[in-house]
C-alpha cells in the first residue's frame, strides 16, 4: 500500500471512528434522559445510559473511551445545571467538589471499561463493571463528604448513608448494564464488528 492510499485509509478509519463515538455519546444522553427511577437529592436508574459509553472504550480502548466519556462527563453536567445544581446550597469548595466528584470524574471513569478488552466477552464484563463501580465509588465519596449536610436526622454515620443512598440507584443501574453488556456481546455480529477492530 503507497504512503497516499495508507494516509486515506488512516483519514478514513478516524471519521469512522469520530462518527460512531458521536452517534454513542448521543445515544447514551439520550438514554439518560429516559428516568426508570429519580432520587429526590440526585441520581436515577436510567434506560441503559451507560452503555454505550462503555462501548466506545471497548471499540476503541481505554484513551479514546476516556476521552470520549469525559466529554460525557460535561454534557451530563449540563443537565446537572438545568435541574439547579448552582441552587442546591452548595459552599463554593464544596460546589467544586461536587462537580469534580459527581459529574467530570463520576463519568470520566466509565472509560475504564476498555482496559481488559482483548480477553473476551469475560475481560470485557470484568471492565464493565470496574468501570460502573468506580462511578459508584465518586458517588460515594460526594455523598459521604459533600452531602452529609443532607443527611436524615436517624442516620448517624454519612458513609453508610451514601452507601446505601447511591447503592439505591447504582446497584441497579450495574445489574442492567451488565446483563445490557453480556446480551450485546453474546450478538455474533457485534461480537464480530468488536473482534475485527481488536485485531487491528
Amino acid at each position: 500500500m503507497s504512503e497516499k492510499q495508507t494516509v486515506k485509509s488512516e483519514k478514513k478509519t478516524n471519521i469512522k471512528r469520530l462518527a460512531l463515538t458521536a452517534v454513542l455519546i448521543g445515544m447514551a444522553t439520550v438514554l439518560s434522559l429516559i428516568k426508570v427511577y429519580q432520587l429526590p437529592l440526585g441520581g436515577s436508574i436510567t434506560l441503559l445510559s451507560m452503555l454505550p459509553i462503555t462501548l466506545i472504550s471497548i471499540e476503541y480502548g481505554l484513551g479514546w473511551g476516556t476521552l470520549a466519556s469525559l466529554i460525557y462527563s460535561f454534557i451530563q453536567f449540563g443537565f446537572g445545571i438545568a435541574e439547579g445544581v448552582f441552587g442546591w446550597g452548595l459552599s463554593p469548595l464544596a460546589l467544586v467538589g461536587c462537580i469534580i466528584l459527581d459529574y467530570i470524574l463520576a463519568y470520566s471513569v466509565l472509560g475504564f471499561a476498555g482496559m481488559f478488552r482483548k480477553k473476551g466477552t469475560v475481560g470485557i464484563c470484568i471492565g464493565v463493571f470496574l468501570a460502573v463501580v468506580a462511578r459508584f465509588a465518586c458517588h460515594l465519596l460526594s455523598g459521604a463528604i459533600i452531602f452529609d449536610i443532607w443527611m436524615p436526622e436517624d442516620w448517624s454515620n454519612p458513609w453508610l448513608y451514601s452507601l446505601a443512598y447511591n447503592g439505591s440507584y447504582m446497584l441497579p443501574e450495574l445489574i442492567f448494564t451488565m446483563i445490557g453488556a453480556v446480551v450485546l456481546f453474546k450478538t455474533p455480529q457485534f461480537s464480530k464488528f468488536v473482534e475485527s477492530n481488536l485485531e487491528k
